[in-house]
């Protein structure tokens, strides 16, 4: 007998596919259902700048959040989370109907907005100040549109985090973070929840995202199997980030049927749309206050990822540094001056936000954004030249300068808030046999001639360096009176060594480096028998990240030493030139010792010709059992001497002991430390090292291989200039000021040529100053809200309690304040009622609660 075929449809089983409708009830789960509730968070991580410029980046933006929206209006219950302001502000400015739809889902809870910075930056490499300045413009924007400010910290791509951002993020008022990398395999951080704190004692509360923090456009169970696959299931309720990313583009329809699906068929637990703020605040509320403390704490930075970007691109790392000290300057003198530049300096910081983006600063991007990026940050400091130029002018035209007949008055500005003694380079045009350099007073002050930038027939131009003693952010006048200056002194020099009351540095002729560097005040020589060379080059086959590096300290060559000369000997400096090539490439480092100083300066050309190829400038030190401390944003941290790349500010320490040297620099942020070469055959000794240039190809991402027969752009090709300083110190690190030397090596001070005329302003006037100790003065600006308010910011440099008394004659108070180990601080100062001085949040928006004084000055 036949059969016959059943025509009718059993109803859907629950089943990862299929055609089951988006209208029908959400069915029971099994009973077998994992006793867990995954936490899906909806997002579309954008790169404004990436493999394009950011022009496209623009048009994405728009292009994703519409689809965000358009998603909402589909699932009732989808939730999306936006972590990058500066797209908001893309969007309000192209798009407003998109805009108000926007902010009618924040109101509604369903769009989230976290983060609360302009951009995900690098998270190693800007100043302490620039993550101060992301969660200003960040968090004020989110306040003014929406009303809320963001609560979750978030970065989900950068590359590594520094161990001061626990305090900035809660001084920002945010008290937990999501992050990616380093991953399960970089690192041995304790699991996927952890308190994370500063060395303030600042804690947010820390998730490290698995697996991704976005998916492909389908179903998502190969994404929440890769995530559960490397959590820790003991937290029971998890986060799962999905979402179609880096060019944007966010959850799909797919995404979010399936995560239907799958919540109904209970293979994974209960899935729900949701945010990482709803994650914290229901994973708190179930672990208790006892779970709470029970997690694990993390004392640390997070490292380590993509090594290589601490050197990638040689001129981003140096255009930022250049950009956010002329901002810091522009801001302290418009304060000064009472110039309200609040919105000049708002364009400017956002510039510099947007370029410390995570494919930007670390050098990852593709050829064509580094021209945007020079574009960008070129306008930034010509703001801030604008802005300073003004504010000394405005200063300058009070002073009380005399008529003196055959002489050129000179005012010198500190920017610093503390004391500076430093050499001042000045052209001049009004002497054919050079100028002396006096005080007010007429005092001779220590100067000689140097080389005039300028190389013409006029017999006037020349150039002088003088000794300058300035106030605390504020100036001296000068004056240049025509004829040789009649000082000398006890310095000494010939073609191979430079001797002052402090040190001795003498030059190998055939190494072309240090055979000796005497400390008198210590006795110590810091490179006798010091072993291994100072410039090392290798080949450098890495991609563009350095993924998978662990150290740049590879065997290589040294430069061949081809000339060393004494190009200046006078009573104020000496200069002692030494040239070197490798190939096709060259470089000249000048080393320069003045009376008086501490510290050898050495200005470095390099003119880099290498392809795939890195230079380390290594630094051999004849020290016992030392420890190396580096320097990160807002403070610093001691790291082993195991030859691992490192990233840190402006300075790397090594110290033994009953002494130490520290490197200092303007442009750098690759660094080891590396301990002695193994064996008994003589080798290399402990050194500090310096990444002073790579050259991969361009956004070149493994594991994918160049063709030999292609065609590609090299990165660093030509000439770059930088400074670093050689700091030989007795004790610990602490005795040498790193920090404020750094601050000052990248922000000089400034001189300026001016005219005869009355004034009510002395030849000498300080604004503020932080004594010059433990605690350092950090930002000096007008408050974003009003400017007749001054905000004050300071940090504790040496992880160790102090008390700073801030002396402020632009306000005429004295501010005597606690600081614990590490701490930073921000005051705002009503300079109409400067004794009802508060303490504020990094934001400005909030009183803090902290005790300190205030007296009339």
């Amino acid at each position: 007998m036949g059969g016959r075929m059943n025509s009718r449809l059993a109803p859907m089983s629950n089943a990862p596919s299929g055609s089951r409708s988006r209208g029908l009830p959400r069915a029971p789960r099994p009973a077998a259902t994992p006793d867990r509730t995954l936490h899906m968070i909806g997002n579309a991580h954008l790169d404004p700048v990436w493999l394009w410029p950011w022009q496209e980046g623009y048009q994405e933006a728009r292009a994703t959040f519409w689809s965000a929206i358009h998603r909402m209006d589909e699932y009732p219950d989808f939730v999306f989370t936006c972590d990058q302001v500066v797209l908001l502000s893309w969007v309000e400015e192209s798009d407003p109907e998109l805009f108000a739809r926007i902010r009618d889902r924040v109101a509604e809870g369903r769009w989230v907005n976290v983060g609360g910075w302009w951009v995900e930056p690098d998270c190693n490499l800007p100043s302490g100040e620039s993550f101060a300045r992301q969660g200003l413009y960040g968090q004020r924007y989110l306040k003014e549109k929406f009303g809320v400010t963001a609560t979750v910290g978030m970065n989900v791509d950068p590359f590594g985090h520094n161990a001061m951002l626990p305090a900035i993020l809660r001084g920002q008022g945010m008290d937990s973070y999501c992050f990616l990398r380093p991953g399960p395999h970089e690192s041995e951080l304790p699991g996927t929840l952890f308190w994370w704190e500063s060395r303030d004692g600042s804690r947010v509360l820390a998730y490290r995202i698995p697996f991704e923090y976005c998916s492909p456009p389908g179903e998502v169970a190969g994404q929440t199997e890769k995530a559960l696959g490397q959590l820790d299931r003991s937290l029971g309720d998890l986060m799962i980030f999905y979402g179609v990313g880096n060019h944007g583009g966010g959850p799909t329809k797919a995404n979010i049927d399936s995560i239907h699906r799958y919540d109904a068929m209970g293979t994974f637990g209960e899935l729900t749309m949701s945010s990482p703020r709803r994650y914290f605040d229901e994973i708190a509320k179930r672990l208790g206050e006892q779970g709470l403390a029970e997690l694990p704490v993390w004392r640390d930075d997070l490292q380590h990822h993509a090594a290589g970007c601490y050197s990638s691109h040689s001129g981003i790392k140096q255009w930022q540094r250049r950009a956010q000290a002329a901002l810091l300057s522009a801001e302290r003198w418009a304060a000064v001056a009472g110039h309200d530049a609040r919105e000049e300096l708002g364009r400017a910081w956002k510039q510099v936000l947007f370029n410390q983006f995570h494919d930007v600063l670390p050098g990852s991007a593709i050829e064509p954004a580094y021209d945007d990026a020079r574009d960008q940050l070129g306008e930034a400091v010509a703001i801030s030249k604008r802005i300073i130029t003004r504010a000394h002018n405005v200063i300058a035209r009070d002073i009380a300068i005399p008529q003196e007949d055959g002489t050129q008055p000179v005012v010198v500005f500190n920017p610093h808030p503390w004391p500076v003694t430093t050499r001042v380079e000045m052209q001049y045009g009004l002497a054919p046999t050079g100028v002396r350099v006096v005080d007010a007073d007429g005092r001779d002050v220590p100067c000689q001639r140097t080389q005039s930038v300028a190389t013409t027939d006029d017999k006037g131009r020349g150039a002088t360096v003088f000794q300058a003693e300035l106030p605390a952010l504020g100036y001296r006048l000068y004056r240049l009176r025509q004829g040789e200056a009649p000082y000398t002194s006890g310095l000494t020099a010939s073609a191979h060594h430079i001797e002052n009351d402090v040190l001795r540095l003498e030059i190998d002729p055939e190494t072309g480096w240090l055979a000796a560097l005497l400390d008198k005040r210590t006795g110590v020589d810091l490179v006798a028998g010091a072993q291994g060379e100072h410039t090392q080059i290798c080949a450098d086959p890495t991609d563009t990240w350095g993924h998978r590096v662990v150290s740049y300290d590879w065997p290589g060559e040294a430069m061949r030493t081809t000339r060393v000369v004494l190009r200046e000997s006078g009573p104020l400096r000496a200069r002692i030139r030494v040239e070197r090539e490798w190939g096709r490439s060259t470089m000249a480092e000048e080393f320069i010792l003045g009376v008086g100083d501490d510290a050898v300066e050495v200005r470095v050309t390099l003119d880099w010709r290498e392809k795939a190829h890195l230079m380390k400038l290594r630094f051999p030190v004849a020290l016992e059992s030392p420890v190396a401390t580096y320097e990160i944003p807002f403070g610093h941290l001691t790291r082993p001497i195991d030859g691992a790349e490192e990233p840190a500010q402006s300075w790397v320490d090594l110290s033994g002991a009953g002494a130490g040297l520290a490197v200092v620099n303007n442009a750098k942020h690759g660094y080891d430390v590396s301990p002695p070469s193994p064996g008994p055959a003589p080798g290399r000794g402990h050194s500090i090292g310096i990444t002073a240039v790579r050259s991969p190809v361009y956004a070149w991402h493994d594991p994918r291989l160049l063709d030999p027969d292609g065609f590609y752009a090299y990165q660093d090709q030509g000439v770059q200039r930088f400074t670093y300083l050689l700091v030989p110190h007795a004790g610990d690190w602490r005795a040498a000021g790193l920090t404020r030397r750094a601050a000052l090596l990248g922000s000089p001070v400034r001189a300026m040529l001016e005219s005869f005329h009355d004034g009510p302003l002395p030849a000498a006037r300080g604004y503020l100053d932080d004594g010059g100790g433990q605690v350092m003065v950090t930002a000096v600006k007008l408050h974003e809200d009003t400017p007749r308010d001054l905000v004050v910011r300071a940090v504790e440099t040496t992880s160790r309690p102090a008390v700073a008394v801030l002396d402020i004659p632009a306000a005429r108070i004295r501010l005597t304040a606690d600081f614990g180990p590490g701490q930073l601080r921000t005051f705002r100062i009503p300079l109409d009622d400067p004794l009802s001085a508060v303490e504020t949040d990094l934001v400005e928006l909030s009183v803090r609660k902290g005790a300190f004084t205030v007296e009339a000055w």
